[in-house]
């Protein structure tokens, strides 16, 4: 499968219209449903196939955000061989009382895997707490950069962010017909 192939097929199962307000605040005409293709195990498997060859090779650890970085970074893992992390938006406060669940992430190469980056705002606030942690990040791998200034922010952390599609790829290729 072609990453156009792929792009018109993440298109087809996420993309919806309307109004949605998004975890930035922002509203959006447009929404990329994540968990639509998240809840696809053969998109999903298709979506890690794709992400496999951007994983930096230096990387020990794969850390997928709460929520929707769980699923991608699971099927991610499947492909890459790399032990994976669990993050959560705060440590629960019994068991382990961890942040980061799974794979231990102090004094190892952290790839953070998320689902969809729009102001980067979720990544910012991670990466910080696993860097508390121990964790060597300069890296965040994503499925959709919805392109609305969250590469900037986390540049500005010192993050560089890598995406598989971004909200234009979608875009293009939804409006392209196979020949």
């Amino acid at each position: 499968m072609t990453l156009s192939d792929l792009a018109r097929r993440i298109h087809a199962v996420s993309h919806l219209t309307g109004q949605f307000t998004l975890r930035s605040g922002r509203t959006a005409s447009e929404y990329f449903d994540k968990y639509r293709f998240e809840g696809d195990p053969v998109l999903l498997d298709e979506i890690a196939r794709a992400m496999a060859p951007l994983v930096p090779s230096d990387t020990e650890v794969l850390a997928g955000l709460e929520m929707g970085g769980i699923p991608v970074v699971t099927a991610l893992g499947r492909h890459t061989g790399l032990p994976c992390a669990f993050v959560r938006k705060q440590a629960k406060p019994y068991g382990t009382c961890r942040l980061a669940e799974g794979a231990e992430v102090a004094g190892r190469r952290v790839l953070v895997i998320e689902d969809v980056v729009t102001s980067g705002g979720q990544i910012v606030l991670s990466t910080a707490d696993l860097r508390a942690l121990g964790a060597d990040i300069g890296t965040a791998l994503c499925v959709i950069d919805r392109e609305q200034g969250g590469r900037a922010a986390l540049e500005a952390e010192g993050i560089d962010l890598i995406s598989l599609l971004t909200a234009t790829d979608l875009r293009e290729a939804a409006s392209t017909t196979r020949d």
